[in-house]
């Protein structure tokens, strides 16, 4: 099954009542969920990429309904059981990332970011700094708001060539290695080594009440959407297949997520290796969305 008929199979099953829901997930993706995004608009500025910590929304975020009870120790025991495991390799690779971005770049390594986490409560996310000091970050905010107003597939600023990344930047997204340092999120409770993305404060109000059941469960460093639908799905569908996993999560099918994502890693690294040497796949929505990047015809802010 392709990554767009899994999207869909992921959208009807999550938007049938938790009751009938099936009780495995052996197959890949499921399209999202079939009501439309409720786009809303974004401050002008988001720090997307920022060294320093992102201020706060000066209005709180809305909540939603709050999951009961403490996360499952099933998780917990499972997270810090494969952060011991990986040690030996982690922890070499992030101090030779740290150095790279150090030779490459001025400014720290590491850089914090204020997100929504689970029962809409705020963190700060750790990453390694892939782009360059005083980036524009009102890019992001435009792209994100395209995205969910057209429900365009999620393509990520880094496949589109993005200017604003140091050297090498684009290899450390594409292989997912400035999201280590949020081993520490997940060591301290926040996060979990899998679950739905966490989102920005200023585009939780891009979640309509049904599509934050997704906050009802720690945010991960990967999850059932990056490894199916990364990509090639849209906004709704990624909230579906982020359903269906706060419906159906075990131990089982986190173990099976992280044994996917290498697999969904190496495919984002080869595409973005591809779109750098200008032999990325070419599609309509790529007109329409430079465009939302360079401010024309783009949806207003309000």
């Amino acid at each position: 099954m392709t990554p767009p008929a899994e999207a869909k199979a992921f959208e009807k099953r999550a938007s049938l009542p938790r009751s009938t829901v099936s009780q495995t997930i052996s197959t890949p993706p499921v399209r999202g969920v079939t009501e439309a995004p409720h786009p809303g608009g974004l401050p002008s500025r988001s720090r997307t990429d920022s060294p320093r910590l992102a201020r706060s929304s000066k209005a709180p975020v809305e909540r939603h309904l709050v999951s009961a009870g403490p996360v499952p120790r099933w998780k917990r025991t499972l997270d810090l059981l494969c952060i011991l495991i990986s040690l030996p390799i982690t922890l070499p690779t992030m101090a030779i990332v740290a150095a790279w971005i150090k030779i490459v770049s001025r400014g720290p390594a590491l850089f914090r970011q204020e997100r929504i986490g689970r029962n809409g409560k705020h963190f700060v996310l750790y990453k390694f700094r892939s782009m360059k000091l005083n980036a524009d970050t009102s890019r992001h905010s435009r792209h994100f708001r395209h995205l969910v107003s057209s429900d365009s597939p999620m393509v990520k600023l880094d496949l589109l060539c993005d200017s604003r990344l140091l050297p090498g930047g684009c290899f450390l997204r594409a292989a997912g290695l400035d999201e280590l340092p949020q081993l520490l999120n997940v060591l301290r409770g926040e996060m979990s080594l899998v679950g739905p993305r966490p989102c920005l404060p200023e585009e939780y109000h891009f979640f309509t009440p049904r599509q934050r059941e997704r906050f009802e469960v720690l945010p991960g460093l990967t999850g059932i959407w990056q490894v199916h639908g990364k990509g090639v799905s849209t906004f709704s569908e990624m909230n579906a297949m982020d359903t269906l996993y706060v419906r159906r999560s075990s131990a089982r099918l986190d173990l099976g997520i992280m044994l996917r994502t290498p697999f969904a890693l190496l495919r984002q690294m080869k595409e973005a290796f591809l779109q750098s040497i200008g032999h990325g796949p070419a599609t309509a929505f790529e007109s329409s969305e430079r465009a939302a990047l360079t401010g024309i015809n783009s949806p207003p802010t309000g």
